[in-house]
């Protein structure tokens, strides 16, 4: 398998969490998860935003696509580190976020497990 190399995506994201909702009152959204404990909303965070950011690491799909051992391969390092993660898996690939705040621990995590990570 060759090297994986991950992006930095270079909006900022918000997890939101509403216990009561199956669908969010406005389109700003970017992913939906819903679960018997409520609804997940990931959106652009606002420059204004306070909270926990997140940013996200994707891959390239052209290069990698859905490959297995690709998610086990970022998430397996940033686990040992205990970097937290959200995962977003789209059809092409994998959206891993972390903590804004854990980015540059994330990357150095990364690299020294062997991958590729541009800014």
């Amino acid at each position: 398998m060759s090297v994986q190399r991950l992006h930095v995506v270079p909006s900022r994201f918000a997890v939101e969490h509403f216990a009561e909702s199956t669908f969010p009152e406005d389109d700003e959204w970017i992913a939906l998860v819903r679960a018997p404990e409520g609804l997940t909303v990931v959106r652009d965070a606002p420059p204004w935003a306070e909270g926990e950011i997140w940013i996200g690491l994707y891959g390239d799909p052209a290069r990698h696509g859905r490959n297995a051992e690709m998610p086990a391969a970022i998430l397996g390092p940033l686990a040992g580190a205990g970097i937290p993660v959200f995962v977003l898996s789209t059809y092409h690939a994998d959206l891993v976020l972390v903590p804004e705040h854990r980015l540059i621990d994330a990357k150095a995590t990364l690299r020294e497990a062997g991958l590729k990570v541009d800014e």
